[in-house]
């Protein structure tokens, strides 16, 4: 399960689009924060990712992306452009009859994930609307069938894939059903997904078959053409929606409620809600022993939450061109994390951010992977560590353990926060003067920077941890 969101120039109070994305995953799925440079490569280059390969391009942009352990693709992500990416699971009709056919050794071939559609948009396009054609073409050439989840066979762990993608201007919502593709843009307002289809009965861009196919798979009828509704033709009406669309419909109120005035902070709040303040009243015990699938995802010994936020990203894109854009990252469910600002404009991250845990980062096919387990050497498995100890077990909630815990946790890391915040316009100012043109002298200052930032997080980790396990 995932949540993605987006606050468009007029919702929010600096006119700059903001975008956030929560990433839900098993609760041992590592998940590194990566850096890479803009590169050239030879001519008749290939990618190998985790089911197939398929040919580079002659150039790729810069990138910054979380990235699960076994994965080559990202969560959510960020390129030179400032152009930002998350994507969904979502469950439709297309993916029930291609795992059935599967089953029967008559179904697709395997292909793209959508952590790999996510980086290679990013690699490949300088805006929205570019990425939402070079996301097109990837699903319509290669197709998108295999599992997604490590440890998990193809047909329990696949699923088809929506996507919201930003720039400085717009945000486009991208779905996908295997081979085939719709898209809306959203110039204005704000925007929300969660792990169902959303675009109804107009899209802006998309195959061109999508409603004739509809149609011969008696998936709509024929007599209604005319009102074609594609999430309604399209979607798996076998899977559960009780489980995705109240989080869509929370973020969307959380952001309606600020319009006009949406800043870091609102996104923050979306981040990190389990429904507080609500007439669920969550949450019932505590955030670490859910009642619901919340947007800030924890692990319930029932199973029925599928598993943890994984990460959590808050990207501010700037209303210039010239103007540095920045990604904040937060590991492990937000309420019990700390966002850090980083910058694809840098040239290095702090070892200790992009390393996972004893399995390492590791290029595999996920139902080839193993669970990955603790270092102390990997940012993602100290937080995971303080999350267990918050909460007083990895799985189950002890009674008292939250409540008291992670105010403690907070009011080290909203400090952290406001003070990382207060900064970042210093060191955008900074970059921009020590380098002007020159690409390497200011991703030094932003290197220097992150790294600091990085460094007093990580002092305060071992505080807590050393104070929980005492």
């Amino acid at each position: 399960m995932c949540d993605t969101w987006v606050a468009l120039r007029d919702a929010t109070a600096s006119g700059s689009v903001i975008f956030g994305k929560n990433s839900d995953r098993p609760f041992f799925d590592c998940q590194p924060l990566v850096l890479h440079s803009s590169r050239e490569w030879p001519r008749g280059s290939a990618i190998q990712l985790e089911y197939i390969s398929i040919p580079q391009v002659n150039m790729t942009l810069a990138t910054l992306g979380s990235s699960p352990y076994w994965c080559w693709g990202y969560e959510e992500g960020i390129n030179e452009y400032g152009v930002v990416i998350g994507n969904e699971a979502i469950f439709t009709k297309g993916f029930r009859d291609s795992a059935k056919k599967y089953q029967i050794d008559k179904g697709p071939d395997l292909g793209l994930t959508g952590m790999d559609i996510v980086r290679l948009a990013l690699e490949r396009a300088k805006s929205a609307e570019d990425a939402i054609y070079v996301i097109g073409k990837l699903v319509e050439e290669h197709g998108q069938f295999g599992s997604g989840v490590p440890s998990q066979d193809h047909v329990q762990g696949g699923y088809d894939n929506s996507y919201i993608v930003a720039d400085r201007k717009e945000a486009w919502i991208v779905e996908t059903v295997g081979k085939r593709w719709v898209a809306r843009r959203v110039i204005g307002g704000i925007a929300s997904i969660s792990n169902e289809p959303s675009i109804r009965n107009h899209w802006d861009a998309g195959s061109s078959d999508i409603v004739d196919y509809a149609i011969m798979m008696k998936w709509w009828p024929e007599k209604l053409r005319g009102s074609f509704d594609f999430a309604r033709a399209y979607i798996d009406d076998m899977n559960s929606r009780q489980v995705s669309h109240i989080r869509a419909q929370r973020s969307r109120d959380i952001l309606k409620q600020s319009y006009g005035g949406i800043d870091l902070s609102v996104m923050k709040t979306i981040a990190r809600d389990h429904y507080e303040g609500t007439f669920l009243e969550g949450p019932y015990f505590d955030a670490a022993d859910p009642d619901f699938q919340s947007i800030c995802m924890h692990v319930s010994p029932s199973g029925f939450t599928w598993g943890n936020t994984s990460s959590s990203c808050i990207a501010v894109l700037p209303k210039n061109d010239d103007d540095i854009p920045v990604f904040w990252w937060a590991p492990g469910p937000p309420c019990n994390s700390c966002y850090v600002p980083f910058f694809v404009d840098g040239s290095a991250l702090s070892e200790i951010v992009s390393e996972a845990g004893s399995f390492g980062k590791v290029l595999t096919p996920p139902v080839s992977a193993t669970e990955d387990s603790f270092s102390p050497k990997s940012y993602w498995w100290l937080f995971r560590r303080l999350m267990d100890l918050t909460k007083g077990d990895p799985i189950a909630s002890l009674p008292g353990y939250y409540d008291e815990r992670n105010p403690v946790v907070r009011s080290y890391f909203d400090e952290l926060e406001s003070s990382f915040e207060q900064e970042v316009p210093e060191i955008i100012e900074r970059a921009q003067r020590i380098g002007g043109n020159d690409k390497n002298k200011r991703a030094e200052v932003f290197d220097q920077f992150t790294a600091q930032c990085v460094k007093r997080v990580v002092s305060v980790l071992e505080k807590l941890l050393h104070d929980f396990s005492s």
